[in-house]
Order: C-alpha cells, then structure tokens, then sequence
C-alpha cells in the first residue's frame, strides 16, 4: 500500500510540473485539473477494487509511457534508475565493470569492454553472455539487470558468463570509469590532423580543444573532425566546439518555443583556437542532435565543408525537470535552427500517417536557406552533405543484417578462430566474406522488405474483394523477383558489409583506438576528406 500511496500522485504531479513550465498552460488550468482529477480517482478505484491483485508500479509505469508516446521519443519519463544512467551519459563518467553492455531479458552481452578497465582486466571480451551476478540469475531479474554490475569502487563482482558455449566465472573489481568524449586524436599524414568525437559530455570541447592544440603542434595544417555515430549530447558543448574554429560573438544555434523563456539564442563566447584552418567534417546517420548543430552551423558559416551521409535529422531540444521520488521527465521544449534559419528535424511526430508512426518530412516541402557565402542548404532532413560517400549509407539489407546482430556475432566468432597480429596490415579476405556468406544461410538470415509488406497487405485486400485469383500470378512473380534480388543484394553490398565487419573485428583485436587508427589510412570517408584538403583550390570550391 506505501508502493501505491507513494505511485499514485505520480502522473499528477507530472501534469503540475508540465503546467508550471509556462504561462502556455495557464488557460488550460481548468482541463488539466479536471484530467488530473478523473485520473487520480480512476486509479485508485482500479487499485483497490479490481478482481485480482494488481501492481500499481507497473500500472502507472504503462499508464505514464503511453501518455508520452504519442508525443515523440524524446519526451520521457525517467525512474530512479534511468536518472543515473542518464547522467552518466551526460558526464561520461560512472562506478562499474567499464564496458558498453546490452540488456536483454535472459543475459547481459558484453558489446565491448573498454581498454584496460575492470572488465577487460578481468578478461572480459565483446559476445560473452552474462547469465547470472553473484546468486542472482539475469533472466529472474525484474528490473534492469545491467544496474547489477553497477556498485561502490573497489567492490568485486562475481559474474557467470557463456562464451562460446560454455560457461566461466570471472570477478570484477568496479572502479570509477570515465570514458572520454574524444577516444582517438593523430596526424594522418604530415600535413592532416585527425579527431574522433564519440560525443558531447561535459569535457567534450576541452578534450576537442586539446587535442586541436597539440595536433598544430605536430603540424597540422588541416583537421577532420569526424562526427560520425555520434548522437549528440549538451548543447553548450557543441557551441563550444564551433567555437573553436569560428569568431567570439558568433550566431551558433537559435531555440524556438511556445514558452517564451525557452527562446533562446547561443553565441560563441571565447576565442578561438584558429580562424583559418581548413576543416573537414565528417557526418552519417548516427551523427544526430548536437552533431548536426556543429556539423550544420559550421556548413552554414562555411568554416568547413561536410562529407559523407545525411545526418539522422534530430531538430528537437530537451530538458529535464524535476519530479518527486528522484524521478524526472525530459519533455521537448523547442526545435533548434542553424545560423541559416533551418530547422533539420526530418519526423514529424505531430501528423502521423493512418498507423500513428511520425512521417519523414517530404523534400518537395524543404526550404531554401542560403549560407554565409550564399551556397544553398535545406531544412527538414537533417544535414545533408557538401560531398556525398554513397557507399557509406547503409543499403535496406545491410540494415537488417546489422540489426539482426549478424556482423556482431560473426566478428564474435571469428576472433575465436583466427588471430589478427598486425592492425594496419588487416584485410577481411574474399574468402573471408564466403564464410560470413555461408554463416548467414546457416543461421537462416531472412529480412522482409517494405515492398513485400506492401504487397502481402495488397493480396489481403484483393481477397477480400475476390480479385486474389486474377492477381495470384503477377504476385508469385513479383515475389520470385524480390527473393532473387535478397540472393543477390548480399554480393552487391560486398563493398559496405566488408567494412562494417572489418570495423567490428577490428575492435575484438585493438579496442575502438585501434578501429579509429585503423581508419586513417583505410576508410573512404577520410580518404576523400584528405583529397579535399590537400587542395586548396578544390577546398575553396565547396564552399563558394
């Protein structure tokens, strides 16, 4: 009953911190007191009367998802819990096994242990299963498993692990764990400098900084800053890190809100570090958020030219507020917009299609900006780049297979049967992919496309009309056509498959310093970034 008395004033006084958050809410004061008052009635009614015993936890916790949900993805409730691992994303830094763990409901897969931190000190590797820490078994664990290993520095941890089939035992002892914002700087020739930003945490512009500094130490006398796979993080971080390629008093990011007070304009606020630096940087569909207000404000200042994929297309800000009970939510408060004008968001969650899922934002319905220089730049589909690498979006097929963890456990399986000496000299072979070929079919790698879908819901309504006989022929062939292709695209991908797997092997061998060393003299990305820097002409050209 304390669990509920405790639950019960939760979406309450969610809705009275939303109302506080402006003078918006102020004319709906009379509509939000009477919901709250249906619900907070509803509840307690259902709580106590219903026929078998219920969990109010868990009810509320529904009740409060499916509130948010039909707003956007990024207005969420967080528990106890959730506000500490949010944090740690935000400060990089938290007491536990150091390694990226994946939670699923039987076991906790290591994705990949950090180097030289407890879990790979106790000899931890990227696929081992953890089934059960200390006596408690993961799959009877009711909350996140993944807070288990979570614990005081210096404490041990027992795990029980599957690797390969069979089952060990390793002990852990946790430490603070910092993981830093930027895992690789160097020089990629004599001339080109090199920065790895994995994200925006708290030292993401001091460690940019540095690194900037000492690489023109080195004698750099052009920089990429590759931002790819990185989904952004604190915005004062990514104004900082224009900041240090661009004036003081420079327009970086503007908000715009319902609420006044979250209308906001950001300006650089120091010196910079270098004015005239060529700088490429390097973007793709992980880059979201603060990635694109750096990616998109220096293309619109034309400080840099962009190279690679559309960005994710994430035009939204957040920020917490404080709940009870340690709780928080983090509500959408305005869209963000570049020093062009544009605002890069690509879905619109607020005129979904006729199944409710928020709909790309069309690109007869982008609008123009201009940039500092005049060049032409979009809204509404993220940052789109000054030199597109084709081969670096991933392919229909490429997606499944990756989310099907196909290439992750592949590399998994691989480490255990080869060994891989020399990093720069590492090659995934031809035969090499005729293995990974033949583990797909073993494991009955399938994937549906949106035409089959399309074309299954079709054949559902000609049924229903009777024209399922008349269309039967046609279909069969449209489908014998679309297994065809699946047989091929496998081949045709060849190219963008191989370098995912390189790049996860890569990581089993030398960790993701080596993976970024790897890059510098390997990823097409960063080759073409260095062809357009090595001229200066041909730099001039992209953005003039």
């Amino acid at each position: 009953m304390k669990n509920f008395l405790k639950k019960k004033f939760l979406v309450p006084l969610l809705a009275i911190g939303l109302f506080l958050t402006g003078t918006a809410f102020q004319s709906d004061f009379f509509e939000i007191a009477k919901q709250i008052e249906i619900f907070t009635t509803m509840f307690k009614e259902v709580n106590m009367n219903y026929v078998d015993e219920t969990n109010p936890g868990d009810l509320m916790d529904t009740a409060i998802k499916s509130m948010l949900k039909d707003l956007d993805p990024y207005t969420v409730f967080f528990n106890e819990q959730d506000v500490e691992a949010s944090r740690i994303n935000n400060t990089g830094d938290y007491t536990g096994i150091g390694a990226s763990v994946k939670t699923l409901k039987d076991k906790l897969v290591i994705i990949e242990p950090y180097k030289d931190y407890p879990a790979d000190q106790a000899g931890l590797k990227a696929g081992d299963e953890i089934i059960k820490v200390e006596d408690i078994t993961v799959a009877s664990f009711k909350e996140n498993a993944g807070d288990l290993l979570r614990g005081a520095p210096g404490s041990k941890v027992n795990v029980t692990y599957i690797r390969q089939g069979k089952t060990n035992t390793a002990t852990i002892t946790r430490q603070e764990v910092e993981v830093g914002a930027v895992p690789l700087y160097d020089m990629i020739d004599e001339n080109t400098g090199y920065i790895a930003l994995s994200k925006f945490t708290r030292t993401a512009s001091r460690e940019t900084g540095n690194a900037l500094k000492e690489l023109k130490a080195e004698g750099a006398k052009s920089i990429v800053l590759d931002l790819r796979g990185n989904p952004g993080g604190l915005l004062l971080e990514a104004v900082n890190i224009v900041n240090l390629f661009v004036e003081k008093g420079q327009l970086v990011v503007t908000t715009k809100s319902k609420v006044d007070k979250y209308n906001k304009t950001y300006y650089t606020q120091n010196q910079p570090i270098d004015l005239e630096i060529p700088l490429v940087v390097l973007i793709d569909e992980g880059s979201a958020s603060a990635s694109e207000i750096v990616s998109g404000s220096l293309q619109d200042l034309d400080r840099a030219v962009v190279v690679g994929v559309r960005s994710f297309g994430k035009g939204l800000v957040q920020r917490p507020k404080q709940l009870t009970y340690g709780t928080q939510i983090k509500v959408t408060i305005s869209r963000y917009y570049t020093p062009s004008g544009r605002c890069i968001q690509a879905l619109d969650y607020w005129n979904r299609d006729k199944d409710g899922n928020a709909v790309r934002v069309k690109q007869d319905n982008f609008n123009e900006f201009k940039t500092k220089n005049g060049r032409s730049v979009f809204d509404g589909g993220g940052i789109q780049p000054d030199i597109v690498i084709e081969d670096a979006k991933p392919s229909t097929i490429t997606k499944a297979i990756v989310g099907g963890d196909y290439i992750f456990n592949f590399a998994t399986n691989y480490y255990y049967n080869n060994s891989v000496d020399d990093l720069m000299s590492f090659k995934f072979s031809d035969s090499d992919f005729k293995d990974f070929k033949n583990y797909l079919k073993t494991t009955n790698f399938d994937f549906k496309t949106k035409t089959e879908n399309q074309l299954s819901e079709l054949m559902v309504i000609a049924k229903s009309e009777g024209l399922d006989e008349t269309l039967e022929n046609d279909y069969s062939k449209l489908i014998s056509s679309l297994k065809s292709y699946k047989t091929q695209a496998v081949d045709e991908n060849k190219s963008q498959l191989t370098s995912l797997l390189e790049n996860e092997i890569i990581k089993r061998y030398f960790y993701r310093e080596g993976l970024h060393k790897y890059y510098l003299t390997h990823n097409n990305e960063i080759k073409k970034a260095v062809e357009v820097l090595s001229d200066a002409n041909t730099y001039k050209s992209y953005l003039n």
